[in-house]
């Protein structure tokens, strides 16, 4: 079981940044596929970014390419969102997960899911 804990959300305005952190505790996942995917308020959960662990090679959903950024930091079990420019469109509850298979951006490739953390962006 690999244990997954978001962290970094909030209320921000337009225009503004944030980054979103997503750890795991006492486990390596240098060898998943590490992704973001949100949520809003009655839509479905959709792909935002994710990051293989063959090569490290980075996907974007098309809405957040140029503004979204995904890294990983193997060492402290940490992957990060970077998120710029956000737009009240982006309003929505992020998690992260992690998947088994190299390239994964379907949720359903994804094995294991955090609990979520809320992205506020007003305009």
């Amino acid at each position: 079981q690999v244990q997954l804990v978001e962290s970094g959300g909030g209320l921000v305005q337009a225009g503004g940044s944030l980054r979103l952190s997503c750890a795991a505790p006492g486990r390596t996942f240098s060898s998943y596929t590490m992704g973001w995917f949100r949520q809003a308020p009655g839509k479905e959960r959709e792909f935002v970014a994710a990051s293989s662990w063959s090569d490290y090679s980075t996907y974007y959903a098309d809405s957040v390419k140029g503004r979204f950024t995904i890294s990983r930091d193997n060492a402290k079990n940490t992957v990060y969102l970077q998120m710029n420019s956000l737009q009240p469109e982006d309003t929505a509850a992020y998690y992260c997960a992690a998947a088994r298979r190299n390239g994964a951006y379907k949720a359903y490739e994804y094995n294991y899911w955090g609990q979520g953390t809320q992205v506020t962006v007003s305009s």
